[in-house]
């Protein structure tokens, strides 16, 4: 898969990117990523690539041309057709689905990330086919959210992590948040690990895991426990069973603490 970053810092990407299952995942050729930065293709001596915006207010916006012809030289290599996703607090919220959309096409991106108080408006009408935000809050810079889109999509490209089984049991993958996880020592602190997945029955080491991630979600997240019992095609007794013994033996308790 091939993903360009249209990027001012271009040295944060890639130092950022050599690192763990993303640096892994690079090195095997199983992600290429590249930068373009608006700079390189600045005129004046000074390479400025911000500007104050129209009607006054604080701050800068990216300047136009460089940006214009950063993205235009990363379509020329990545194709025409290549869809360009600009990082924005204004755009789609981010989900596990959409990247699971994207890995599963393995069709190329162009990410753009912005700088300053963002970029100018017809850059995004005529170039930009979606906006994703990763969450209602403001960072300084568009290079971490789209290290977020990266490292998240990777992770799903097949062979990545070694055990594909790794990323369907992440949270979010079946709409549930993860369930607890725990490893050696048994005991610590006087806390233990739950009998259950000591006693190598499997099946009763799923089901557990299930109640536990239903439970986790129930109390967390309610929001996406309604979006899962609406859906017909993943809601079952099973799970409807499961979340009302997770309710009856740790409901209260929850109620209380909150």
């Amino acid at each position: 898969m091939n993903i360009t970053l249209i990027s001012l810092f271009p040295e944060l990407i890639h130092q950022a990117a050599s690192f763990g299952v993303l640096g892994r995942a690079i090195k095997q050729q199983q992600l290429v990523l590249k930068c373009f930065n608006p700079r390189d293709f600045t005129e004046d001596k000074h390479r400025t690539v911000d500007d104050r915006p129209y009607g006054g207010g604080p701050g800068m916006l990216m300047k136009v041309e460089p940006l214009y012809k950063a993205i235009m030289a990363a379509k020329k290599v990545a194709g025409s057709d290549v869809r360009v996703v600009y990082l924005s607090p204004q755009g789609q919220r981010l989900n596990q689905q959409m990247l699971v959309n994207v890995a599963a096409t393995a069709d190329d991106l162009i990410l753009i990330a912005g700088r300053y108080e963002g970029i100018d408006e017809r850059i995004i009408e005529s170039l930009v086919d979606e906006e994703w935000s990763i969450g209602d809050y403001v960072i300084s810079g568009g290079e971490f959210a789209a290290l977020v889109v990266v490292d998240a999509v990777t992770r799903l490209i097949p062979g990545v992590l070694g055990d594909d089984e790794s990323a369907l049991q992440d949270s979010f993958m079946q709409g549930l948040l993860d369930y607890p996880h725990y490893t050696r020592p048994e005991k610590i602190n006087n806390q233990s690990v739950p009998e259950v997945l000591l006693s190598g029955d499997h099946k009763a080491i799923r089901r557990w895991r299930l109640k536990q991630a239903l439970g986790r979600t129930w109390s967390r997240r309610p929001d996406m426990l309604d979006a899962i019992r609406n859906d017909a095609s993943s809601w079952d007794e099973e799970k409807e069973n499961l979340l009302a013994e997770y309710i009856t033996e740790f409901g209260a308790a929850l109620k209380f603490k909150e």
